[in-house]
């Protein structure tokens, strides 16, 4: 389809239409009032022309009017999907339409209002009296067609009834053609005026982006929780099973199992608790787990084959829930490294909390020195980057022979 038809193969261009006609009723109201009958040119321009214009004016200083045309202006002159979608709480779609649907908040926002039903009253009562003279035009030329060589006097040239009906019945689609083409352009005009006199204020745009960041990190911070604890489970899994199978000792393998299916339970719990603030369905979430649940991180390590060698000092249970939380799953990443990357080897984990301080330190030995753990790894990076929403610092990275995750968070 060549590229100047394509508008009229889409939806939103009879809906601009229509959204624009709806625009002349205040125009057609204050005409009738004013008089119709054996009207004047100059009558008409004055009833739909300038009687509607203070009735738009006062219409657009009610704060609810703005709400109202945004909707309209959504649904009916911006394409897609999301058009019909619910909008944001501060009225603002980064994705979608650069059109508020929130009730005016401030004098710049009522006037604006105010000068945008203006201009839908103007534009509606010049659009349908445009439809109205090419429609007649239509019809005036197909009725000259039938008649034969009979000029219709409804006709703007009336000349062109005199020729041969096949002139009229080849001029038939032309009206109808430059109406669509007006309407085209009336659509795209009124489209990119509604965006500018509809559109959100600075501060609505700027809480719509800090939304929308928090909604990002949100989703950062489920993600680097769903990675260390499923991870983490699976790790254990892969280890358990693998050291089962090469013992083939019954109870070392009950004891393997038992680990399994608590690490496994403990995983679906954080599982189901991210898929409920994925959903947001109001039911209350567990809680989740800190550093006073890190015995559970070192047992689940202890019957993988670590040998664990673990000091806790501090008040580890009055840290602030952030800093415990997060503590928590750097703990469970370190470890998890230490299982898929080092296996059954020694480590020595330190937790202190100090008043203003909380250290934590995890050491385990190299299984190749030549070849450093876990090093570049999406889990060690999301322990950096914990720590550094947290204010602290984190180190990876052989130390005296060993691989040391060193954390310190501060904890004022």
């Amino acid at each position: 389809m060549p590229r100047f038809l394509r508008p009229l193969d889409r939806a939103v261009t009879y809906t601009r239409w229509l959204h624009v006609l709806v625009g002349c009723v205040a125009g057609l109201t204050c005409a009738s009032v004013y008089g119709m009958s054996d009207a004047r040119v100059l009558d008409l321009f004055v009833g739909f022309f300038v009687l509607p214009v203070p009735l738009g004016v006062v219409a657009g200083l009610v704060p609810a009017m703005r709400r109202a045309e945004g909707l309209q202006a959504r649904l009916m002159l911006f394409p897609g999907a999301h058009a019909r979608g619910a909008a944001g709480p501060h009225g603002a779609e980064p994705t979608g339409p650069g059109v508020s649907v929130m009730p005016s908040a401030s004098w710049n926002e009522r006037f604006r209002t105010a000068l945008w039903l203006v201009l839908r009253i103007e534009a509606g009562s010049a659009t349908a009296f445009v439809t109205w003279f090419l429609m007649g035009q239509t019809l005036a030329l197909i009725g000259a067609t039938a008649q034969e060589r009979t000029a219709d006097p409804a006709l703007f040239l009336p000349v062109l009834g005199e020729g041969p009906w096949w002139t009229d019945a080849l001029l038939v689609p032309v009206p109808l053609l430059v109406l669509l083409g007006f309407v085209v352009a009336v659509g795209h005009f009124m489209t990119a005026v509604a965006g500018r006199l509809l559109g959100p204020s600075p501060a609505q745009r700027l809480a719509a982006l800090e939304e929308r960041t928090e909604q990002l990190l949100e989703r950062n911070r489920i993600a680097r929780e769903l990675h260390d604890s499923i991870g983490h489970a699976l790790t254990v899994a892969v280890v358990q099973a693998g050291a089962a199978r090469a013992t083939a000792d019954p109870a070392f393998t009950e004891r393997a199992l038992e680990a399994i299916e608590d690490t496994g339970r403990h995983a679906l719990e954080d599982l189901e608790r991210v898929l409920r603030v994925l959903r947001e369905d109001g039911q209350p979430g567990r809680r989740r787990p800190t550093l006073v649940d890190a015995d559970r991180l070192l047992d689940s390590a202890r019957t993988s084959g670590v040998q664990v060698e673990a000091e806790v000092t501090g008040p580890v249970d009055r840290l602030p829930g952030p800093v415990s939380r997060e503590g928590y799953r750097m703990l469970q990443e370190s470890l998890t490294n230490v299982l898929r990357h080092a296996g059954p080897v020694p480590v020595r984990v330190r937790v202190a909390a100090a008043e203003s301080l909380l250290t934590l330190d995890v050491r385990n030995a190299l299984a190749e020195p030549a070849t450093p753990t876990g090093r570049g790894g999406s889990g060690l990076r999301g322990i950096r980057e914990r720590a550094t929403l947290l204010g602290g610092e984190a180190h990876t990275g052989p130390h005296e022979g060993d691989w040391r995750v060193r954390v310190e968070l501060p904890l004022t």
